[in-house]
């Protein structure tokens, strides 16, 4: 289809020129005979054929336009697709959405070891599935783009390698993610004359433009990872002290309370398997992250004393239901517990949560030791050593931890807020920008892609 309309548009400038040239003729013949009538109908002719080019024939401008509005569509269309990076699903579709941006008679997909996508018409036994050819992996070892040719439909050379014929040709270009090739995207010809340096530029730029999204892709993966390196950071809160203290608490509740310490275990038991199970992709209900603050007061209440912690809960109707990472409220609660607690008397930790407009937002509060203003300050960007008082060391992980993966899952204007007063105790609050309004957007991203 695209080189028939290429035929029409250069057919139809081929006769523009012959009419011009017709007109000229007779314009001149006008001329030399002395005949205003002819030259005069020959000069009108003449004049209305400029005037129809200009508004007939495309300009450049348009063209430009046409062209970049195209370029941004397939952009926008590959990005979407790579989002799970460059697979056996994918490919085949970036394929068809290529292959009518160049001349090329086929398009091929490999990551650096198969063949995962194709699309168009060339006698070929690398198709999807099978293993990638050797001028293919000479060009991922090298990460330079290069022309090959196809001997037959099973063996390919790099034409630089002093092969001019065959029955195919084709263009490779590597697909670069930090430096490394992890893939390549090939453009098979059915002439070596069709590769001609638009096409050559086509194939870079296509080559370019996947790679940036691949790159986009890992940069995603590596911060998927980092947050769940930072929840298993969170899980090491269930310190060997924490383990065996509770343990102690059972085994003389065994003497003195069997039933107590039955219920203990259990509770116990239930927050051990959560928080093992949890991981930075789970996003659950607030109600479950709430039940996890329970389960672990419930532990250190049998520890200290039933006086000894006090805690309250105020959840706005609806609130319940918003999703959360793991891990958002507990540490922060335990924090609590660990550090503000005096050494008589009871801690009360009280946890409010209401909308305000599309954001949520959690205020855990405590009457315990509190800090200095400098303190506050510092606690969210200082290292833990930084503090080695009781009432501070151990905090700052836990908290930017809680900031920086409020900032990711949530929208801008997201993070913690610390007011502190030493003797008077402490309010943390999570500001979670636009969680109201995103409560359907975060059940369909746990289900799609962390099931």
């Amino acid at each position: 289809m695209k080189r028939f309309l290429t035929y029409t548009t250069r057919t139809k400038h081929i006769a523009f020129i012959f009419i011009c040239f017709v007109f000229l003729v007779l314009l001149t013949l006008g001329v030399i005979f002395d005949n205003p009538v002819a030259a005069m109908a020959a000069g009108a002719g003449f004049a209305m054929l400029v005037i129809l080019s200009g508004t007939m024939m495309p300009s450049p401008d348009t063209d430009h336009s046409q062209a970049t509005e195209r370029t941004l569509d397939v952009a926008s269309q590959t990005l979407k697709n790579l989002r799970g990076g460059l697979n056996a699903e994918s490919a085949p579709i970036i394929c068809s959405l290529l292959l009518p941006q160049t001349s090329a008679a086929a398009i091929g997909l490999t990551d650096r070891e198969h063949v995962l996508g194709f699309e168009g018409d060339i006698p070929t036994t690398h198709l999807p599935g099978s293993r990638i050819s050797g001028p293919t992996s000479e060009v991922l070892a090298s990460c330079r783009m290069e022309t090959f040719v196809s001997i037959d439909s099973r063996q390919q050379v790099l034409k630089r390698k002093s092969a001019t014929r065959g029955s195919a040709f084709g263009i490779i270009v590597p697909l670069m993610v930090q430096d490394k090739a992890v893939g390549a995207i090939k453009l098979y010809y059915r002439r070596g004359i069709d590769i001609d340096r638009t096409q050559l530029a086509i194939a870079e730029g296509l080559g370019q433009l996947l790679s940036t999204q691949l790159s986009s892709y890992e940069l995603d993966r590596q911060a998927e990872l980092t947050a769940r390196a930072e929840v298993k950071a969170l899980q090491a809160q269930i310190n060997p002290h924490f383990l065996f203290n509770t343990l102690n608490t059972i085994a003389s509740l065994t003497r003195t309370d069997p039933e107590k310490a039955r219920n203990l275990l259990r509770e116990f038991a239930g927050l051990y398997r959560r928080t093992l199970e949890s991981s930075a992709d789970a996003l659950i209900p607030l109600s479950q992250e709430l039940t996890q603050v329970r389960s672990y007061l419930t532990i250190e209440k049998a520890r200290f004393g039933e006086k000894r912690i006090i805690e309250s809960e105020h959840v706005e109707a609806g609130c319940e239901d918003i999703l959360v990472p793991s891990f958002l409220v507990q540490p922060i609660v335990e924090n609590a517990v660990r550090h503000a607690m005096r050494d008589e008397g009871p801690l009360h930790i009280d946890v409010h949560v209401a909308s305000d407009g599309g954001d949520i937002l959690i205020a855990i509060a405590d009457d315990g030791l509190g800090m200095e203003e400098d303190q506050v300050k510092n606690l969210l960007t200082a290292q833990d050593d930084e503090y080695p008082s009781r009432a501070q060391k151990g905090t700052g992980i836990a908290l930017r931890n809680v900031l920086e993966r409020v900032e990711r899952f949530y929208d801008q204007g997201s993070g913690v807020e610390i007011l502190s007063k030493l003797g008077k105790g402490t309010c943390v609050t999570l500001k979670l920008a636009g969680a109201a309004e995103q409560k359907g957007l975060f059940i369909e991203h746990d289900a799609t892609q962390y099931v």
